[in-house]
């Protein structure tokens, strides 16, 4: 039987649907009018619309425009819109929202369709990008799972679009958008995501290449091109298939990028890889402690890893890989020289102190640390560093997994030979090159700055400075002969000298530094006195407490790399010493300058006596037979013709090895020697300076010269001083001049 509504119940039901209706509208109405006025939550101010807060990581810049490191909680750096390729912007409006040009923050068409497509199984977002940067930005980064709390979310997601769009260009808004999102491995941001997946730079990218990367964006690990690369691939195609549809590529390019593989050149980013990480290490803390002084406007402090900073620095990202390249050649050969001097040898009876040595390994070690965490007894760790376990060790051929005992590692370790390499143009004083250790993953502990290592020979030079400053010629002879120095503490001390090293008789000052005489060294000490010595070193920026002993002549004191480069830049820079120079300056995100370093210079020598000291060390490299003559003739390493000078030096028992090279635009320093000096080498002939540290100067400098683009010139001289040179250098010269004063003195009974 059919039921006959009359024209009043008709009525009736329709007021009831449009009661409905309007009320579902009102509530609408509402719930936008209290979102709006910040009920559920406080919507972003106009300052904050203009200003928008997204973590951003600081980036180390150096002096040739080199990104060498980054500083971040999220790996994200931001481009321009110019600076990132069209095939980009294609990509992420095909695949994300195809009206972006044409709506003003809300697709209504696209809201409203959405559900008919998802009823027939065709997933979709309602989302514009514009909402999509919205929640990034303002209303948390991740989609909130309780629906009421998700409607609400929703709601402000619109009304901030909407206000986005009001303040934004298209153009500003899409580069915001690329400059926030999560592209999975730790980094956010196109200009992130193009370098740790393709190795590239945002403007680069190519149409297939764009489609990997926009394809991510829905979910970033679901999608990972590394860990799903199937679905990654099929992902990819369909963006390409809608950049085909809507216009931004042809059928035929589209078929042709469908064909190509993924083609990733992974490189995640790591702290601990890269160029210079000691340098980013010691940067950091320096930094930090200079953001502790300097606010910005609003008196917040400044965070280093989340506000983008730009760190401007001295170092050259060529010259830092060349000196990094040299070390590992010349390291990989000399580990295997000082592994076959001890080859057979029972440790425990030929180091000293080798049993505290290696329980000081083993309570400094994090697996003990742990162990002590986890409340295991004296004998269980003792059982634990003896029982063998899968670990990973550094090697020069690369890190290996191996099977052996925890304390084995603690002796491994111990006998791997560390290494340090610093270069500075002498008369700035900016740092060119920082290498601290050997491998930042395995030993993070930096020799340039932070370590500090006896010296040994290469202290010569500032006695022998001071005996320029005090009248002495280079060419002033003196008996080669043993020597006893007196009152000092109570104590005479007479050095050694190696009788296979010893040259006989009367020798110049010149050839004496050039041999490394110790006998000749003390003689001018003994006639100085050490204050004077010990006045100029600590004139010339060494930091470490420096005794006044006549032992500091021979370099029995400990100094750090920088510090005895820097030292020696003083010769070079015409008796200036400039403080070593690394970081330039920090803007903030918007290239504000937030902070400028000038360095200290002082006046330590006369322009005079520094030229000498130049000449002398020239002497070293030049003379046959010299410490530092192998880097005339030894292939390889040597073979140069162009002015360089240096001095090596060797500590007791070969502990320590350096060599400080200089040259007309740069002086390097380079150190050498095991952890604890304990663990050495056992002949001189291999842990001399000459062997253990110049070969990696000599490696690094044909590198250097090799490139044109540095502007380093090969055959530059030395600076005279500005007055010209009084001093008479040619030792056969200085001779007639001394035979001819001597007949005069004769002949006037002087």
């Amino acid at each position: 039987m059919t039921v006959r509504l009359s024209p009043q119940d008709i009525k009736k039901h329709n007021w009831y649907i449009w009661k409905f209706f309007i009320g579902c509208f009102a509530f609408v109405v509402i719930l936008i009018g209290l979102t709006t006025v910040g009920v559920f939550g406080p919507l972003p101010s106009l300052r904050e619309l203009e200003n928008p807060k997204s973590d951003q990581a600081s980036e180390i810049i150096t002096c040739d425009k080199q990104v060498i490191g980054k500083y971040y909680t999220k790996n994200r750096s931001s481009v321009p819109f110019k600076d990132i390729s069209p095939d980009v912007i294609n990509a992420l409006i095909a695949k994300e929202d195809n009206h972006f040009y044409s709506h003003s923050g809300v697709d209504f068409w696209r809201t409203f369709s959405i559900i008919p497509y998802n009823l027939v199984g065709k997933r979709q977002g309602a989302s514009t990008l514009t909402q999509q940067l919205a929640l990034n930005l303002f209303t948390g980064q991740t989609r909130a799972r309780n629906p009421i709390k998700r409607i609400i979310q929703k709601l402000q997601e619109l009304i901030i679009a909407v206000r986005i769009e009001k303040h934004y260009t298209k153009q500003e808004i899409i580069t915001m958008y690329l400059n926030t999102v999560d592209f999975g491995s730790q980094t956010f941001g196109i200009s992130s995501a193009a370098q740790t997946y393709f190795n590239t730079t945002p403007a680069k990218l190519t149409a297939d290449q764009a489609g990997t990367l926009i394809q991510m964006l829905t979910a970033p690990t679901a999608n990972s091109p590394i860990r799903h690369p199937q679905r990654a691939l099929n992902n990819r195609n369909f963006v390409l298939g809608r950049m085909a549809h809507e216009g931004f590529i042809t059928e035929a390019q589209a078929t042709d990028f469908k064909a190509r593989p993924l083609g990733l050149d992974y490189r995640p980013i790591n702290h601990t890889e890269g160029l210079a990480p000691y340098f980013r290490a010691v940067l950091r803390e320096d930094i930090k402690k200079i953001l502790t002084t300097v606010n910005k406007a609003d008196g917040t402090p400044y965070d280093i890893d989340r506000d983008g900073l730009k760190i401007y620095t001295t170092l050259d990202g060529n010259m830092q890989l060349y000196a990094e390249q040299a070390q590992r050649e010349w390291m990989r050969d000399l580990q295997a020289q000082f592994n076959s001097q001890w080859k057979g040898v029972k440790l425990a009876d030929k180091v000293k102190n080798y049993k505290l040595l290696i329980d000081q390994g083993i309570h400094s070690s994090d697996r003990y640390r742990q162990l002590k965490l986890e409340g295991r007894s004296d004998e269980e760790i003792d059982q634990n560093f003896n029982t063998p376990d899968t670990l990973n060790i550094f090697t020069w051929h690369g890190d290996i997994d191996t099977l052996m005992k925890p304390i084995d590692s603690i002796i491994y370790c111990k006998m791997l030979l560390r290494n340090a390499v610093m270069s500075m143009d002498p008369t700035t004083g900016s740092v060119k090159a920082w290498v601290g250790g050997i491998n930042f993953e395995h030993f993070k502990y930096d020799q340039v700055k932070i370590g500090a290592r006896q010296v040994g020979s290469t202290a010569k030079p500032f006695t022998y400075a001071v005996a320029i400053e005090n009248g002495y010629s280079p060419c002033t002879p003196v008996d080669n002969v043993p020597i006893t120095i007196s009152g000092y503490g109570g104590q005479n001390w007479t050095p050694g000298s190696s009788p296979l090293e010893t040259l006989p008789g009367r020798i110049t000052l010149r050839t004496a530094l050039a041999h490394s005489q110790n006998w000749v060294t003390a003689y001018v000490m003994k006639e100085l006195g050490p204050e004077p010595v010990a006045e100029l070193i600590k004139k010339m920026g060494i930091h470490n407490n420096v005794p006044p002993y006549p032992s500091i002549c021979l370099g029995v004191f400990d100094a750090t790399v920088m510090d005895m480069t820097a030292a020696y830049s003083t010769f070079v820079n015409h008796g200036v010493w400039t403080e070593p120079t690394y970081l330039l300056r920090i803007e903030d995100k918007n290239g504000n300058i937030i902070y400028n370093y000038t360095p200290k210079v002082k006046q330590v020598m006369n322009d005079q006596d520094a030229y000498v000291m130049v000449d002398m060390l020239r002497s070293v490299v030049d003379q046959s037979g010299a410490t530092g003559n192998r880097l005339r003739w030894k292939p390889g390493y040597g073979g140069f013709t162009n002015p360089i000078g240096g001095k090596t030096g060797t500590t007791s028992d070969n502990s320590d090895g350096w060599f400080i090279g200089i040259t007309p635009k740069l002086v390097t320093g380079v150190w050498t020697g095991c952890e604890n000096r304990d663990f050495h080498f056992r002949t001189t002939r291999m842990g001399e300076g000459s062997n253990s540290a110049l070969p990696i100067f000599g490696l690094y400098l044909k590198k250097v010269y090799a490139d044109q683009s540095l502007g380093i010139k090969k055959k530059l001289d030395f600076e005279l001083p500005k007055k010209g040179l009084t001093t008479v250098l040619n030792c056969d010269a200085y001779s007639q001049q001394q035979k001819g004063t001597n007949e005069v003195e004769k002949k006037l009974s002087f």
